[in-house]
């Protein structure tokens, strides 16, 4: 959550030019989330609603940062629309599957609650390599005028074209994969909805 809340200052960083500032607010982003992760796995922790979380925060960084570098004239605008249409797009998809496989009874109050699963997304190859591309070109995109390097550099002009294509391959392939959404059958989803026995108990 402090993630989620940190974003838009990072973007305003970027908008006021003070890149050295935002670079060092990635560096710390990107080391809770490596260290949330590890708390996670080491000590048995993790949960539904924090496999929702945690990428929720790293996808809201990522539409600051297109969004941010954008504005700021760092990154093409039609990279960043192709960016972040995508990512309304798959959204708008979720809240409509989200309703369409939510177990009966099917009510705004069960709809919202995370602990009643109803699908499970995989993200396809494609996907994940669309991940790291993004990851990679926000960072060079933002470290470039701290190290001065041009925006027009090959290198980094190349790395958005792949970052495009695979953004729109990603997209599409969501679409196309019949392993990419699962819908949870009945017996899956009564294993992931807490046992009311199994829940801590308030004190008095």
């Amino acid at each position: 959550m402090a993630r989620i809340i940190s974003s838009p200052y990072i973007g305003y960083l970027i908008v006021q030019q003070n890149y050295e500032m935002a670079l060092c607010g990635c560096v710390i982003f990107g080391l809770t989330d490596a260290l949330d992760g590890y708390i996670a796995r080491k000590y048995n922790m993790q949960s539904f609603v924090g496999s929702i979380i945690d990428p929720a925060a790293d996808k809201v960084l990522m539409t600051t940062l297109t969004v941010a570098l954008s504005y700021g004239g760092l990154l093409p605008g039609v990279l960043a629309g192709v960016i972040v249409g995508r990512d309304i797009a798959l959204s708008l998809a979720a809240f409509v599957v989200r309703w369409a496989t939510l177990p009966q009874p099917k009510t705004m109050k069960r709809y919202f609650d995370l602990s009643i699963p109803s699908v499970e997304v995989r993200p396809t190859m494609v996907s994940k390599w669309n991940t790291a591309l993004q990851l990679v070109l926000m960072g060079a995109t933002l470290a470039a005028p701290v190290c001065g390097v041009p925006v027009d550099w090959p290198a980094l002009v190349a790395l958005q074209w792949a970052t495009g294509a695979t953004t729109v391959a990603s997209g599409l392939g969501y679409l196309v994969s019949r392993d990419a959404v699962h819908r949870l059958t009945k017996a899956e989803v009564a294993k992931r909805i807490p046992k009311p026995h199994l829940l801590p108990r308030k004190k008095n």
